[in-house]
């Protein structure tokens, strides 16, 4: 496999692929007593299945009333969508949002989406209050009953008539550029049979693997009991629940490419240098596709070089993090190494345009044992325009194709413009054996 490039995220677990390591003993070096050793690189990140989240509420009040609207600016990736949930104010457990897994934001061929989408948004009945007629006398919370999340369309439970939901609440989607999308709700039922405000709601987009979606029922799930906090929204308009629920499962997931290790002796670190373009030998193939084969079949001729693996892990080739509390992957080669040795590694954050991990100027020691997790820091190639980790529409391992620029090869900052990273030694462990 030349890259880490995937259709689905269950093809992730039956991918096999096969990867040689060369060796070469080129530095110039006397002959010295050789000594083995093992470096074992791990996908360590606790991955979490949002990408973005969030809350919304009225501009001067937090109800969002008849006339009023509101916006909510995200990123996304082709097949992620945007869901939201908001109360209907003047029921006792009635809520709008779109049906899952959200409201789309590109077609099918990448085309951002823009314009009214309000024919996505719906009604739903929370399940958890009986029904009164809807309008200001409405008492809350009401009586008490339990039933399963349903959609409303024209009559509840209890006969009560409803206008479509699109009718009350518009929607509508603008392109920002580079992946930006700002969605805007319009409270538009004043004057209607169903005058109400709509409270301060919740937000989220799910990462998409391959064709799934990591999250596809972020808020609430049709036809099964409330939970995570939705209650209180759709009773009260309390959004403070939810959001601590969905804030906990927003962050970072991303997949590791196989890695790339160097044995050298002599010479500068053989892959990069901070300050510099990247130098067209392969390794943005590696930041930006995961394909670390052109680099690698480069460095087996470069002068200093004794040795070049690219580590693929068992199964999924690609390095998956923690997913659900399962162990991440993980890679070991067993090396060959003498006095003066350095080892490099790099690997792709997969998720991004074009950043990668990698150790540093003076790669590691191959001599002292332990922990080396310390010697990795996280880099911009400088090759392609950066978009938000995991929801960039020209991210190619998220069916994009990078869109190119020219900057010199510089360390990730952390926060950065998008958002803030887990400590490196939370994404990768390197150890020396």
């Amino acid at each position: 496999m030349n890259n880490m490039k995937f259709t689905t995220f269950s093809a992730l677990a039956v991918l096999a692929s096969t990867f040689i390591a060369c060796k070469k003993d080129n530095s110039g070096m006397l002959d010295t007593p050789a000594a083995k050793t093992t470096i074992t690189v791990e996908n360590v990140l606790n991955s979490k299945p949002l990408v973005e989240s969030g809350v919304f509420q009225g501009s001067g009040t937090p109800l969002i009333l008849p006339g009023q609207s509101t916006t909510i600016q995200f990123s996304a990736a082709k097949g992620e969508a945007i869901s939201f949930a908001a109360m209907y104010g003047a029921s006792n457990d009635l809520f709008f949002a779109p049906d899952n897994p959200g409201i789309q934001v590109y077609s099918g061929d990448g085309t951002p989406i823009e314009g009214d989408v309000s024919s996505q948004v719906k009604l739903w009945d929370n399940g958890t209050r009986v029904n009164q007629k809807p309008g200001a006398s409405v008492s809350h919370p009401g009586v008490a009953e339990t039933r399963n999340v349903t959609e409303v369309t024209g009559t509840d439970a209890q006969g009560n008539t409803y206008l479509a939901a699109s009718k009350l609440v518009k929607a509508s989607l603008k392109y920002n550029g580079n992946s930006v999308f700002t969605l805007t709700l319009e409270n538009t039922s004043g004057g209607t049979a169903n005058e109400t405000p709509l409270s301060p709601g919740v937000w989220s987009v799910s990462y998409i693997v391959g064709n799934s979606l990591l999250s596809p029922a972020p808020l609430f799930a049709k036809d099964k009991p409330t939970a995570n906090g939705l209650t209180s929204i759709a009773e009260a308009g309390d959004n403070g629940p939810l959001y601590t629920y969905v804030k906990g499962l927003t962050g970072i997931f991303t997949p590791l490419s196989p890695v790339l290790v160097v044995v050298y002796n002599g010479i500068d670190n053989p892959l990069y240098k901070v300050g510099e373009n990247d130098r067209n030998q392969g390794l943005k193939d590696l930041a930006q596709k995961g394909d670390a084969n052109v680099l690698a079949g480069y460095l087996r001729s470069k002068l200093g070089v004794k040795a070049v693996y690219v580590l693929a892990a068992s199964g999924t080739t690609v390095l998956l993090p923690i997913i659900n509390g399962q162990t991440g992957s993980k890679v070991s080669q067993e090396l060959t190494i003498a006095k003066g040795d350095r080892v490099a590694v790099a690997t792709m954050y997969g998720f991004s345009n074009d950043w990668f991990f990698a150790t540093g100027a003076d790669g590691i020691d191959p001599f002292n044992k332990g922990d080396a997790s310390n010697s990795i820091a996280l880099y911009n190639n400088g090759t392609a325009i950066d978009q938000f980790p995991g929801a960039g529409i020209t991210q190619f391992n998220l069916t994009g194709t990078p869109l190119a620029e020219s900057k010199p090869i510089t360390a990730v900052p952390n926060p950065n413009t998008f958002t803030t990273l887990p400590d490196i030694q939370n994404f990768v462990k390197v150890t020396i054996q």
